[in-house]
């Protein structure tokens, strides 16, 4: 099954042709797309956006780039916004939310101390309401993993991961997945590649992070799309010397197993 775990497919990059990108992506055997919202202003896009085609589905959650505006009404936001939806079949996981220690005004104070206050926040959030995490980890993975030990075990999916051999080992005893997507397919990109060939399969899901990432064959400011993932399980397929069928058949049920509401919407679509 070929599943796309993390598509910002309400981003603008779409209006103009968002159903036909999805029609696209339904022809190269995308059988879901997990779009995850970013603040507050999009909860209602990406939840609409979710209900609109087969497969979708979506994630509410405040991303760290956006902390710098956001408030505590913001997180409360969320909470009411998950009360509401705890019942939608499509609704599968908070995020996007992490850290991002790459950009160099974010990794100061007094962002940096936000960052982790929100993140902190919403891992509460997912324990009361027994919900996994789509994480995003850019330079901050033992900061990441210092707050998901001081916790029970939430799991979910390490998006975009771009950490140490090691630091994906902890990740996984956490319970979570690791997001494998464009930046895997470049010959450059050598420690991505070397955890795409030698961390368990059954650690790894696709992604695409569209409109974001664009992988090898398009050109470096191009438009990425969800249907890039097929691209992508071949390239992970190659790496492993394993036929693409069985990178298709565990990358989706991994996708499920750390996404349980999203095994419960697969199922249901193919009875």
């Amino acid at each position: 099954m070929l599943i796309d775990t993390h598509c910002h497919l309400d981003a603008s990059d779409f209006n103009a042709d968002r159903q036909a990108v999805i029609e696209r992506s339904a022809r190269q055997g995308v059988a879901a797309i997990v779009v995850p919202a970013i603040d507050v202003g999009n909860f209602e896009a990406v939840r609409d956006l979710a209900h609109s085609f087969e497969g979708g589905c979506y994630a509410l959650g405040i991303h760290p780039i956006c902390i710098k505006n956001a408030t505590e009404d913001d997180l409360q936001r969320l909470e009411r916004d998950i009360q509401s939806v705890l019942d939608d079949p499509r609704f599968v996981a908070i995020g996007e939310i992490g850290l991002d220690f790459f950009i160099p005004e974010l990794a100061e104070d007094p962002w940096r101390d936000k960052q982790e206050r929100f993140y902190a926040s919403q891992l509460d959030l997912a324990l009361k309401y027994d919900l996994p995490v789509l994480l995003h980890v850019r330079k901050s993975q033992d900061i990441i993993l210092k707050h998901l030990r001081r916790r029970e075990r939430i799991g979910g999916i390490a998006h975009a991961f771009n950490g140490s051999f090691q630091q994906a080992e902890q990740f996984v005893e956490q319970g979570f997945a690791l997001g494998m997507g464009g930046a895997m397919t470049f010959t450059r990109a050598k420690q991505i590649r070397r955890l795409a060939r030698q961390m368990p399969l059954e650690s790894l899901v696709l992604e695409t992070d569209a409109p974001d990432i664009p992988p090898s064959w398009l050109e470096i400011r191009a438009r990425n799309e969800p249907g890039e993932v097929a691209g992508v399980a071949e390239t992970l397929a190659e790496l492993r010397e394993l036929d693409p069928s069985q990178v298709l058949q565990a990358t989706g049920a991994n996708a499920c197993r750390v996404l349980p509401r999203l095994a419960s919407l697969m199922l249901t679509a193919s009875a």
